[in-house]
């Protein structure tokens, strides 16, 4: 099965001290300073939204957020444009740029240390229901390629993975690794 449009989100540690309003500023100045390899174009705030997108950096290739999706605030990095190579491929590019982002918020100065990412709990979700429908059968076709890439980039060869069998969602696996992860030493192994 060839995957497109992977989708990342890594998250927070304690989300109760996070300001999501400081978040604004913070992502207009990553479209300022062009940080980012893909074109971001603009800053939405759905922070109203119970359980949504939060802050929203929308771009031309893909988007970040740090959204609050099924009550779990994090960073979520949502590839829109389709990318050529293999499906590790792909994944890797998506893993990257939340990797990035992860550490771009950790030391930014205008959020005073507010916000410090889980390294040892991750989830990488496919937002194209044609390509990856949810349930056993998109699992199992990637299953050994997804233990193989998350085992490698961790350094975890237990890592832990839990495919989300609900229909009504997006395919997607929930990964532990069974220690905390560096975001420098995956960043390492991505490149």
């Amino acid at each position: 099965m060839e995957l497109q449009h992977i989708n990342v989100k890594l998250y927070l540690q304690e989300p109760q001290a996070v300001k999501l309003d400081a978040l604004v500023p913070v992502f207009h100045g990553w479209i300022q300073n062009r940080v980012c390899e893909e074109l971001l174009i603009d800053v939405a705030d759905y922070r109203h939204v119970h359980a949504g997108p939060g802050v929203v950096v929308i771009g031309h290739q893909a988007d970040y957020s740090v959204d609050n999706t099924d009550n779990r605030l994090g960073i979520r990095y949502n590839r829109k444009a389709a990318l050529q190579g293999t499906n590790r491929d792909r994944f890797s590019q998506a893993l990257r740029a939340a990797l990035e982002a992860c550490q771009r918020l950790e030391v930014d100065e205008k959020l005073n240390g507010a916000l410090r990412f889980d390294r040892q709990n991750m989830r990488l979700f496919v937002n194209d229901r044609m390509l990856a429908p949810s349930g056993a059968h998109a699992a199992g076709s990637v299953q050994a390629e997804l233990r193989d890439f998350f085992a490698d980039v961790c350094a975890d060869p237990d890592v832990r993975m839990n495919f989300d069998g609900n229909p009504r969602s997006l395919f997607g696996v929930d990964v532990t690794t069974a220690k905390p992860v560096e975001l420098d030493r995956m960043l390492e192994r991505l490149r």
